[in-house]
């Protein structure tokens, strides 16, 4: 098993990176940042999604391990003074993976070229300045004329950040669907939408039409300026991450941890 270590800049990350890498040459494990079979990530969840979009469509069965050098994230199991621990683990590998939903969405130019994004989390799309108007299709079908500051849509892990402070629903990571949400949206007797986060299933696609030469689009953490874009669309990906499940944690515990209380 090759293994590739993915890091922030931070003294407590590059610490933990250095004892990382002692470690795994103790053990006889390979270390190969170009062709890894796991990757492992030290730092927080936001050194977990750069890592993905990093190493995403490398390998089909690439997995990923996430050490945390604070408290524990929603794709990080390991703590920075649990090396030892996690390395073990690695010794006794036996290939075991939890795997989570991708969104998958495509841009669409006036000339009819198309552009693909994989997100782990979640997707924007916004009007920075004013306001956003568009039409939202479900499949080929209108669904509404949208106005307000721009939609949300979310993979079922990411149900838990922004879509959640959109009013949305927490979705379980086994649900192969993904959600839309609303930022800000403009209802009156004049300008109407559902006003609901609206939750569809794999294999259905969600269709934002924007009336605007240029919008920003979101992708996790990457920022694209959609310039002759005529439409962007959404779906569950056939893609997925996969986790190396040496002790994943339930993903109700890690709700319950990030938003009410400490569990035992």
């Amino acid at each position: 098993m090759k293994v590739a270590l993915y890091h922030n800049d931070q003294e407590r990350s590059l610490e933990i990176v250095k004892e990382l890498k002692k470690e795994l040459d103790e053990k006889g494990i390979e270390q190969d940042d170009l062709d890894p079979d796991l990757v492992i990530t030290v730092g927080g969840d936001g050194t977990l999604l750069g890592a993905f979009h990093h190493y995403i469509g490398l390998k089909e069965d690439l997995r990923f391990v996430g050490l945390h050098t604070g408290h524990l994230g929603f794709y990080t199991d390991w703590l920075g003074d649990e090396v030892p621990e996690l390395v073990r683990s690695l010794v006794n590998d036996s290939g075991q993976r939890v795997s989570y939903p991708l969104l998958k969405l495509t841009t669409t130019m006036a000339d009819g070229t198309t552009e693909e994004y994989l997100a782990l989390n979640e997707a924007t799309l916004k009007q920075p300045v004013g306001t956003l108007v568009a039409d939202i299709y479900l499949g080929d079908h209108l669904f509404e004329g949208f106005r307000g500051d721009g939609v949300a849509i979310a993979t079922p892990t990411g149900s838990t950040a922004y879509n959640k402070a959109n009013g949305g629903a927490v979705l379980h990571p086994s649900l192969q669907a993904i959600q839309m949400s609303e930022i800000a949206s403009i209802n009156n007797r004049v300008f109407r939408t559902l006003g609901s986060p609206l939750i569809v299933p794999k294999g259905q696609k969600i269709t934002v039409k924007p009336k605007h030469q240029s919008f920003l689009i979101t992708c996790d953490q990457l920022e694209i300026l959609a310039e002759d874009v005529t439409s962007v669309t959404f779906e569950a990906a056939e893609q997925a991450i996969h986790f190396a499940s040496y002790r994943h944690l339930d993903f109700w515990h890690r709700v319950q941890q990030a938003f009410i209380s400490d569990c035992e």
